[in-house]
């Protein structure tokens, strides 16, 4: 057997501070200060708190060639077990079945540039539930948010700097206008009366469809849509979960952009409704959409032109919110509304939808369908345009 150290990993120094009601009565602060070295790996997905040891032999250890372990520091060879087991050191006989050496190895493949690496490996979520965090904290609403961490900053920036000031005419309202003044985050949908089939069709064809198709060489092909993407390769792939739509059975489909066809996608393992609201981090608002439109990159699409590059992750993020607003506008245009969330549960979508989360995964959830006839919960449109005074 052999090992190297895994493909990307940081240390960081953590401090953390709790009270200490025996240092205070000895004169002391009261505040008790524990400091502690954290490994961050994006193929684990989790943090590991590691000792001194640890510590030097990740650090000795490099993460292409392999070592023979009996080559290697006596002092070491009782921590590189542990370490194996944790998955920040890997070994070569672990078989392609091991979890951490499989995603390992799928990082190493997909030119991840490591920093962003680590932000897409260690901000995903599993089992998180949004509504009680915020319950807990007493920060439902504007108001309660304000009297918990106080005021925001100012809702401009304050520029002391200006030179001058140029007064802008305002431009005369068109159709344009009036949809984007229409645009508002629905948080209340109808359940009393399913989608038509030729909206939810409308929808995908104007966000997600190509609208052209180039082929440099057979395996070099170029999608044209009606969204920006950094290189033009527009790796976010959409997936459909249908709840009440006409004509469509529930369940979750993958949407191909260019036969603008839905593919049934197996079950998952629990119920539709259930994955809906575990998907949106316990946000019931969102789950009672009638469908939702799941935003999933291929980042290998995204990072075969642009390989460890600093900016290629942002890129896909900013793919991603163009997509949304397109679909906002969309949907307001064809009478509907709806939302677009990242507060959500990558791991069961990136389980239930079969996505490597090294090489693909869910980046944000948007949903559809018919608003409801009251605002139950509360929803922002200040010019009035959808709840009217």
């Amino acid at each position: 057997m052999r090992v190297r150290r895994c493909k990307v990993l940081y240390l960081e120094s953590r401090e953390e501070v709790t009270f200490d009601l025996d240092d205070l009565l000895a004169g002391g602060t009261g505040a008790r200060r524990v400091r502690s070295w954290i490994a961050l790996a994006p193929h684990l997905g989790a943090e590991h708190v590691v000792d001194a040891l640890a510590r030097e032999v990740i650090g000795g250890l490099s993460p292409e060639q392999w070592s023979e372990p009996a080559d290697l520091p006596d002092e070491w060879q009782p921590k590189l077990k542990e370490l194996i087991d944790r998955g920040l050191v890997l070994a070569d006989q672990a078989g392609p079945d091991d979890p951490f050496r499989a995603r390992d190895e799928a990082l190493r493949r997909s030119h991840w540039h490591p920093l962003s690496a680590l932000a897409h490996g260690l901000t995903r979520w599993n089992g998180v539930d949004a509504v009680e965090a915020m319950q807990s904290t007493g920060t439902e609403t504007a108001d309660k948010l304000r009297d918990v961490l106080g005021p925001p900053p100012p809702e401009r920036a304050i520029r002391d700097d200006l030179v001058s000031k140029v007064a802008l005419q305002r431009s005369a309202l068109n159709g344009f206008d009036d949809l984007l003044r229409r645009r508002a985050t629905c948080r209340n949908f109808d359940r009393s009366r399913a989608l038509p089939l030729a909206s939810l069709t409308q929808v995908l064809e104007r966000v997600f469809a190509a609208q052209a198709v180039v082929s440099v060489t057979p395996d070099t092909v170029f999608l044209k849509k009606n969204c920006p993407s950094g290189g033009g390769l527009h790796p976010v792939d959409a997936f459909v979960v249908v709840r009440d739509v006409t004509g469509l059975d529930p369940g979750i489909y993958y949407y191909d952009p260019i036969e603008h066809a839905l593919g049934r996608l197996p079950d998952p393992a629990m119920p539709l409704e259930k994955l809906m609201c575990e998907a949106v981090a316990g946000q019931t608002w969102f789950a009672d959409a009638h469908v939702l439109a799941i935003m999933a990159p291929r980042y290998a699409r995204n990072f075969w032109k642009y390989r460890q590059h600093a900016k290629a992750y942002r890129a896909v993020l900013l793919e991603a919110g163009h997509l949304s607003q397109t679909l906002y506008l969309s949907a307001t245009e064809a009478g509907l509304a709806a939302y677009v969330t990242c507060a959500i549960n990558e791991t069961c979508l990136d389980e239930a939808l079969g996505l490597d989360p090294m090489n693909e995964g869910v980046l944000a959830v948007c949903g559809f369908g018919w608003r409801g006839g009251t605002m139950d919960t509360m929803e922002l449109d200040p010019l009035g345009t959808v709840w009217q005074p």
